[in-house]
């Protein structure tokens, strides 16, 4: 079983700074990507940033120039660098790893999300 615990969420001025953490634990032979999606209330979930094993991060467009992903790979860990936040930023944040198992099968796990709300 792989687990995915997810912190740093809460309120912040529009223009203000937050980093979210998520840690992957359990039994898996390795981790292909990690990424962070947002979903706010009436809209469909989107993803917001994306990190493979040996590729550079991507971005969409509405966060490119504020927001930075990053992996730690002796924690199994990833953290979105939140910054220059604006109201709509305002979402649960969710983190999904994609896990190799020892059987070399591929499979998707999600954190329990936070939130994130950006409001003065």
């Amino acid at each position: 079983q792989v687990q995915l615990v997810e912190s740093g969420g809460g309120l912040v001025q529009p223009g203000g700074s937050l980093r979210l953490s998520c840690a992957a634990s359990g039994s898996f032979f390795s981790i292909n990507a990690m990424s962070w999606y947002r979903q706010a209330p009436g809209k469909e979930r989107e993803l917001v940033a994306t990190v493979t094993g040996d590729g550079g991060p991507n971005y969409a467009d509405s966060v490119k120039g504020r927001f930075t992903i990053s992996r730690d790979n002796a924690k199994n860990t990833v953290y979105l660098q939140m910054n220059s936040l604006k109201p709509e930023d305002t979402a649960v944040y969710y983190c999904n790893v994609v896990i190799r198992a020892v059987s070399r099968s591929v499979y998707p796990y999600w954190g329990q999300g936070t939130q994130v709300t950006v409001s003065s």
